[in-house]
């Protein structure tokens, strides 16, 4: 059977498909830019002019990038990488590179793969010791804790229980710590624990993901808890997801911090009210690990939400 090349030859059809490639080639020549950008691959006009569109393509990105000053001004389709020519035994090859800012950029936050976050928001890694405000003396006693406890770690033994007003930056304190840690290669996990016990939930019935799941936040080095006490309390969040977490966490040593807007005693209240009424003890149970496992703050100042 003859190939669909020596068919072409017989009709005329690749005489003139080589020709039309030819003629867009040479049209783009005609663009120094473009002109300047093929040249530098060395490689013959017959393997080039299969490509023109990509190459056009490709010497446009690249032109993006020679102009950019920085990641908010890149103008390729995707942000901080072009999509550039390689070629090899005289084939060419079309992937996308990083730019100089965005591999900048990688380098810069590669320790935040130490993170490991469970239906937490992305931009709580934006989170900056630097950027933690001061301008209240409120705030020093959780700053001077998270300052002591990153030089200290990991010779330390409690964690924090970090409780008060809405919005006043609880939250973005204790990820500033982790994420100093993380420079330091110290992993963490970051729950927020109204919507991990929402989609623990959904989990049931695929139990190799959710032992995967409760396995990672049991033996993570240091587990936060943002937000205990805003959950709608179950007596099964308390006593097989909670304490569970907590029992196995205060056996083995690990560091776990919290944030609520309620104080311990609240929080114990909150804890011991479920449908099927008020269980003191239960409740009482886990309070009494949470104090032995953490240092008790209480962050009483302006909501920062709304600056």
């Amino acid at each position: 059977m003859e190939s669909l090349k020596e068919s072409l030859k017989k009709t005329g059809l690749l005489t003139t498909i080589n020709n039309n490639l030819e003629k867009s080639f040479n049209d783009a020549l005609k663009n120094e830019e473009f002109k300047e950008f093929v040249k530098k691959l060395k490689l013959d006009k017959t393997v080039l002019m299969k490509y023109t569109s990509t190459l056009e393509k490709s010497c446009e990105e690249y032109g993006n990038c020679k102009n950019c000053k920085n990641l908010l001004e890149c103008k390729n389709p995707v942000h901080g990488y072009a999509y550039l020519p390689t070629h090899h035994d005289g084939k060419l090859n079309f992937g996308y590179k990083a730019c100089k800012y965005q591999n900048k950029m990688l380098k810069d936050t590669a320790h935040l793969k130490k993170i490991t976050l469970y239906q937490t928001p992305e931009g709580f890694l934006n989170a900056n010791i630097k950027s933690i405000y001061t301008n209240d003396a409120a705030r020093f006693e959780a700053i001077k804790w998270i300052t002591d406890f990153i030089k200290k770690y990991p010779d330390v033994k409690k964690g924090l229980y970090l409780h008060g007003s809405f919005g006043c930056g609880k939250s973005y304190i204790i990820t500033s710590m982790l994420i100093e840690l993380a420079k330091k290669n110290v992993r963490s996990t970051i729950i927020f624990w109204p919507e991990f016990l929402r989609n623990i939930k959904q989990l049931f019935g695929y139990n190799d993901e959710l032992e995967q799941v409760i396995n990672q936040v049991k033996n993570t080095p240091i587990l936060f808890i943002d937000d205990i006490g805003a959950e709608n309390l179950t007596a099964w969040a308390r006593d097989e997801i909670l304490s569970t977490i907590l029992d196995y966490r205060m056996n083995n040593g690990y560091i776990t911090c919290f944030t609520s807007n309620l104080t311990l005693e609240e929080l114990e209240v909150h804890l011991s009210k479920t449908k099927d009424g008020i269980e003191i003890v239960k409740a009482r149970r886990v309070m009494e690990r949470i104090k032995q496992m953490t240092d008790d703050i209480q962050l009483i100042s302006k909501n920062l939400r709304n600056k």
